[in-house]
C-alpha cells in the first residue's frame, strides 16, 4: 500500500498488517489486417482498503477490484478522439507512463462514496438519545385544534 499514496489517504488507519495491494499486468500485441498492430495493456488489481462502514460505524475492509483492459495510440488528441467511440479504454503511449499510477487511478476510481458492510457485523439500532427532542414533540400542540377553537360559525354582519 505504501507505494499508493493517494489511495492510502482513503484508507483508515490500521493496526497490524499493512493492506496489500495484489495486481497483475500483461501487455499483448494485437495484430490488425494491414497495419502494424496495436499494443494492449490488461490490468487486474484488488486490496481490502480499511475504511469506516458508514451504517454501523466501525471498520470495514472495502474490497476493491480493477479489470480492465486498456489499449495504447501513439498521441493525446487520438487518445481523446477514440476513447469516446470505442468500447475499451485508450491511452497515449508515451515515454512518462506510469503503471503503478494507473493502477492508483483505477483503484481511486472504485473506492465506494458510502462506504459499509455488506452485512454488518453487529446488528445497528436506530435511536435518538436526545431527551429534548423527544420532549418537544411531546409537546407540540396541534395545530388543527387551535383552529377548532377558533369561531368560524359566526358571520360578520
Amino acid at each position: 500500500m505504501s507505494a499508493f499514496t493517494r489511495l492510502a489517504q482513503d484508507a483508515q488507519p490500521h493496526t497490524g498488517v499493512e493492506p496489500e495491494v495484489r495486481w497483475e499486468v500483461e501487455g499483448e500485441l494485437v495484430e490488425e489486417a494491414g497495419g502494424a498492430g496495436k499494443v494492449w495493456l490488461h490490468v487486474y488489481a484488488e486490496v481490502g482498503l480499511p475504511m469506516v462502514c458508514q451504517r454501523c460505524l466501525t471498520m470495514a475492509s472495502i474490497p476493491l477490484e480493477v479489470d480492465r483492459s486498456f489499449r495504447f495510440v501513439d498521441d493525446e488528441a487520438t487518445a481523446e478522439l477514440e476513447d469516446d467511440d470505442s468500447e475499451e479504454d485508450v491511452l497515449a503511449l508515451s515515454r512518462e507512463f506510469n503503471l503503478l499510477e494507473l493502477i492508483e487511478d483505477e483503484l481511486l476510481m472504485e473506492v465506494p462514496v458510502v462506504p459499509r458492510h455488506d452485512a454488518c457485523p453487529e446488528p445497528v439500532t436506530l435511536q435518538s438519545s436526545d431527551t429534548d427532542f423527544e420532549e418537544a414533540n411531546t409537546q407540540k400542540e396541534n395545530p388543527f385544534d387551535v383552529l377548532r377553537s377558533l369561531d368560524v360559525g359566526k358571520s360578520a354582519d
